[in-house]
């Protein structure tokens, strides 16, 4: 079956009002690379930061800000399931498949 240890994860930031897509960074699961997108995004405009319980957002995430919840996570589900369903690089456990950091970084730079 498929190992764990070179997926690349895709972190998203999206704007629940407007419904609109920020920025993404594309790395592994810790902290540094949230750090990356925390310094991608304008947060002097935000009024709040809806995630879910994953332990890294605390490190990075101001407390009064932060709002940990999956029932405020439906903006960036949504944008997750159109990827999936409209690019069959982001599919799981189908041959077009793309396990490896570079071929998402093309996929960035040709659609940017």
């Amino acid at each position: 079956m498929y190992s764990q240890k070179n997926y690349c994860w895709i972190w998203i930031a999206v704007d629940r009002e407007g419904k609109r897509y920020l920025d993404f960074v594309v790395g592994n699961r810790g902290t540094e690379t949230g750090l990356k997108l925390w310094g991608r995004i304008n947060q002097e405009e935000t009024k709040a930061y809806c995630t879910d319980y994953w332990k890294s957002y605390k490190e990075f995430i101001p407390a009064e800000k932060h709002l940990q919840t999956k029932a405020e996570t439906y903006t960036v589900e949504s944008y997750n399931s159109r990827i999936r369903h409209y690019l069959a690089r982001f599919r799981r456990k189908t041959k077009c498949y793309t396990k490896q950091l570079y071929m998402i970084l093309q996929f960035k730079i040709i659609n940017a």
